[in-house]
């Protein structure tokens, strides 16, 4: 049985954003926070057919092979998790002034903008959890589970 590298679930994170502070930091650094994010976002995969919660933290892995689709589940619970450490920053409570006419930029429709985006990841988690269980690949074609789903137990 193969593992799943943190790696490739944070590869896919980082598509997924534009975050100059990744590129400020040293290599562990990054890697450390991606980590926790990763970690952080793990309980929002509500029913995955692996144990997501089966990893090694000495050797930063899954004790599971995880498939795209549940690659991309977690790498999109982790927007979720660090667009909420954007909205918890102070950053962004603080007034922003820029140039030298000193524009205003409002902190709280800044703030109600990452709030949305977030909102946004959140809901496409879900969706994309919904579509997770009502498929799966049988012979490298997607079939339906909607008889496992109505079987009367």
């Amino acid at each position: 049985m193969a593992n799943t590298s943190f790696s490739t679930v944070t590869d896919s994170f980082l598509t997924k954003i534009t975050d100059d502070m990744y590129m400020e930091l040293y290599p562990e650094e990054t890697e450390e926070m991606l980590v926790s994010l990763l970690i952080n976002a793990i309980p929002w995969f509500e029913f995955p057919r692996v144990d997501v919660s089966d990893y090694d933290l000495t050797t930063n892995s899954f004790n599971v092979e995880l498939s795209q689709e549940e690659i991309n589940i977690l790498a999109t619970y982790m927007v979720v998790e660090w667009m909420s450490q954007q909205l918890a920053s102070v950053e962004n409570t603080r007034m922003k002034y820029s140039g030298s006419d000193f524009k205003f930029t409002s902190q709280a429709n800044h703030m109600q903008k990452i709030l949305s985006i977030k909102d946004s990841y959140q809901e496409k988690g879900f969706h994309l959890q919904r579509l997770y269980k009502r498929r799966e690949k049988v012979d490298g074609v997607m079939t339906s589970t909607l008889d496992q789903m109505m079987e009367v137990l």
